[in-house]
């Protein structure tokens, strides 16, 4: 980089930045439900934007698969089908395992302290009788981050990022049927298998788990 050449100014968050971030945290916290419809006369009204700028944001959220948006009959909440979780956990899988398998390889059989912290953290989220289902499935999700990045394969980790909006849609979707106890036991159990036995399977049932408690809701 020339650090003589005339500096460009920053770009700052636009009108339509702020609104889709706005409907993104009430869609993942639950506050919009998967399947609800997005009424451009509702929102517009909501948040005192143009039907252009609400149309633009959604149009954001749609590119992260949390909305959909369907020609002549607007859009609406994305709901993850039994073949959107399939697809979607058959790559989270593949990626989450092959994390792990490097993770314990390079760390003597143990996972690095960044994941039992994370561990940790998800575990006091459930226990806080005040925490929200949406502050759980953050601190879920920085777990498995945590997993993943254990590895240190920035390709591996780039790859994941690119699941994150939709996995945390799937945490949405999973919240009637998995309690707080159960989301406790079921990753420490986890982290004890893992570094245990080094059985791999572990973390595959673990998943896979997930994804049948989301098929016993729908």
């Amino acid at each position: 980089m020339n650090e003589t050449a005339e500096p460009q100014p920053l770009a700052r968050p636009s009108v339509v930045d702020a609104l889709a971030n706005a409907l993104r945290s009430r869609i993942l916290s639950g506050d919009l439900p998967p399947g609800t419809a997005l009424r451009e006369a509702v929102l517009s009204d909501a948040y005192e934007v143009s039907r252009h700028t609400l149309r633009a944001a959604l149009r954001a959220l749609a590119t992260e698969g949390l909305v959909q948006i369907v020609a002549n009959h607007g859009a609406h909440v994305a709901r993850l089908t039994d073949d959107d979780l399939v697809s979607l956990f058959e790559l989270r899988t593949a990626l989450e395992i092959e994390s792990c398998r490097l993770a314990l390889e390079r760390n003597d059989g143990k996972l690095p302290a960044t994941v039992h912290e994370q561990l940790e953290l998800l575990i006091r989220a459930c226990r806080a009788k005040q925490s929200e289902w949406h502050e759980i499935a953050a601190a879920h999700a920085r777990f498995h981050e945590a997993l993943v990045g254990a590895a240190q394969s920035p390709r591996i980790e780039e790859a994941y990022a690119r699941l994150a909006t939709e996995l945390n849609l799937f945490l949405v979707q999973l919240r009637p049927v998995w309690s707080r106890r159960r989301m406790i036991d079921h990753h420490r159990r986890l982290v004890g298998d893992l570094e245990t036995t080094g059985d791999l399977d572990a973390l595959r049932r673990h998943l896979a788990d997930g994804l049948e408690s989301v098929s016993e809701r729908s």
